[in-house]
């Protein structure tokens, strides 16, 4: 952070939270507002600082799997690590059209693979 205006600045992040078979439930966060970072960074922050238990994924740092992170970002299937994160509030949702398995997290294995995995 460059000035003392950017270390005032919070983003504020409405995220589902839930599971399959629980009541859901959109949950607020206040994070520090950095100019360039990430909704993916948000998270990372999040988790480490105000809430452990908040579940999403993503694998770009140590793994050669991406794609991990999208999730529905104000309505928009995005990417958490290539979403800029906003001074202003953002709705975070898991993927449509796919198994809840907690927060934000989905189950994202195509089913031919699932099926390849059983076997």
């Amino acid at each position: 952070m460059n000035s003392e205006t950017e270390k005032t600045l919070n983003a504020e992040l409405d995220i589902f939270r839930g599971s399959t078979g629980t009541d859901s439930k959109f949950e607020t966060f206040n994070v520090p507002f950095q100019q360039g970072a990430s909704v993916l960074d948000a998270l990372i922050w999040i988790n480490d600082n105000l809430d452990e238990t908040l579940s999403f994924r993503y694998s770009c740092i140590n793994a050669n799997a991406c794609k991990e992170c999208m999730m529905l970002i104000d309505g928009k299937v995005e990417y958490a690590c290539l979403k800029k994160l906003q001074g202003k509030k953002s709705t975070l949702e898991p993927l449509p059209n796919k198994t809840l398995i907690k927060d934000l997290v989905t189950d994202i294995v195509p089913p031919k693979e699932k099926y390849a995995f059983s076997r």
